[in-house]
């Protein structure tokens, strides 16, 4: 079965690296003693603290498995045209008046608040392929936005 290449910048690669030596080296052993303690608390049937301890190991062995899913599959994105968009690129644009900065990231890594913004996003999608100076139409669940493209880096 052929498995999708997950796009990553390189500081996306090392956040992940970085949150995965955590899970391993800290969360999951303090999880692991604090499930140890709950037992002592008496019932298991009716023990909150024992049931909380368990999903939370539930959740962080499941992040374990995703995290090195992504990483099995992942490929370091780099900006390859010059002065065109593409993912990778660190983009300032101008929006109702607005000036913002976003770098374009694959969609696993996207985070708008943190300005990275997925290539596969309204806003994204209209900016991949364009230049300085160019002018875009982003359709959004909003409605349409104009974006004015002031550098590419």
């Amino acid at each position: 079965m052929a498995q999708n290449i997950i796009k990553l910048t390189k500081s996306g690669v090392e956040k992940l690296k970085n949150e995965l030596e955590d899970l391993k080296k800290n969360k999951r052993p303090a999880v692991i003693d604090r499930i140890k303690k709950s037992k002592d608390y008496g019932d298991l049937s009716e023990n909150a603290e024992y049931e909380d301890a368990r999903n939370e190991q539930s959740f962080i062995e499941g992040r374990i498995q995703e995290i090195e899913h992504m990483l099995k599959y992942s490929e370091i994105i780099q900006s390859k045209h010059a002065g065109e968009i593409s993912l990778g690129s660190v983009v300032k644009v101008q929006m109702d008046g607005e000036k913002l900065e976003y770098e374009i990231v694959g969609s696993a890594e996207a985070d708008p608040l943190s300005g990275k913004i997925s290539a596969d996003s309204p806003i994204g999608s209209s900016l991949v392929g364009q230049k300085a100076g160019s002018k875009v139409v982003a359709k959004t669940p909003g409605g349409d936005m104009e974006i004015k493209i002031v550098s590419v880096s």
